[in-house]
Parts: structure tokens; sequence; C-alpha cells
């Protein structure tokens, strides 16, 4: 799994060891930036706990002698969006939630109430993207949920989505 990236609206805490007065607890601004004592605005959005602390580091250290410094991410508010699960379409419930490790096609479509009777479940899919490129997968809902065939009962990722369309008349 990579690391967590900071985002927009995380809170921070950044201690300087031996140095109580650069110790902050901070925000991640909506421009993607923090303030801190003798460097000003820094920006933290994108980056890892440990690339900041590099940067506070480099930038601290025209004002104090090998400064030591660590960066908790102690509300990582941003993540609650990137790691989302959702079901849309032609479902009695469509959703947007959290994602769960271990969860499956099958757990969001129960979650969304199964499809609704306007459903063509064979002709579902799963929206995935990876490394920055949409995957799309074939889901055979009625299949799934009917004769128990769970080969397209996939395991859920962090951000996925699954369509399922309503049939023509």
């Amino acid at each position: 799994m990579d690391d967590y990236r900071i985002g927009v609206g995380d809170a921070l805490q950044i201690n300087v060891w031996r140095n109580p007065e650069l110790t902050v607890a901070v925000p991640v601004r909506p421009d993607g930036k923090i303030s801190m004592p003798l460097i000003g605005d820094v920006v933290a959005a994108s980056l890892t706990a440990t690339e900041l602390s590099q940067n506070i580091t480099k930038n601290l250290s025209s004002f104090v002698r090998s400064p030591q410094v660590t960066v908790i991410v102690s509300n990582p508010s941003s993540s609650d969006f990137q790691r989302r699960v959702r079901i849309t379409g032609a479902v009695k419930s469509p959703q947007s939630i959290p994602f769960r490790e271990g969860m499956t096609v099958l757990d969001l479509v129960l979650i969304a109430g199964g499809p609704n009777e306007f459903a063509s479940a064979n002709k579902a899919r799963l929206y995935r993207k990876v490394n920055g490129e949409l995957k799309v997968y074939k889901i055979r809902l009625d299949d799934l949920m009917s004769d128990g065939q769970v080969e397209t009962n996939y395991p859920l990722q962090p951000s996925d989505i699954v369509s399922v369309p309503e049939r023509a008349f």
C-alpha cells in the first residue's frame, strides 16, 4: 500500500525537537499549504508526512541548527472521499460509502438494496483507476446473485465505482 498523501483539510501535528515555539498543530488550507513560524507558508498537499518533514527541515535549517522535524497526520479528513466506493444506476439505493478492507462487489450491491426492477444486472460494470488509466470490468450481477456464479464478485479497492445499467424497453 502506498504511503498516505496529505490532503486539503487534514490536521497536522508538526514537532520540532527541542524547539517548542516551532511545534504547531495546523490544518492544511484550501490552497494546500500550511503556515509555520519562521518559514511561513509551506506546501503540504499531495506530499507524504516524510516528504513534508524533509521540506520543513530544509527550510528551518537556516534558522535552527540541525532541526529534527516530525510530521503526524492527526486527522486525515481529506481521505474520506479518496477511500470510498460507489454504486450507481439501476439499484434500489445508489450509495457512496467508506471503503472497508475485504469488501466485494456483492457487498456493495447488497448495501444498495440490490438491482431494481429496471436493471440489466448482467451488464453491470466495475470502473477502476489503475496507474492513472481507467479499467472497466464486466460484472454478471444476475448470475452472481441468482446462480452463485462468483467469478465476477471482484474484491473492491478505494475509489471503485459499480454501475448497473437499465435495460432497454
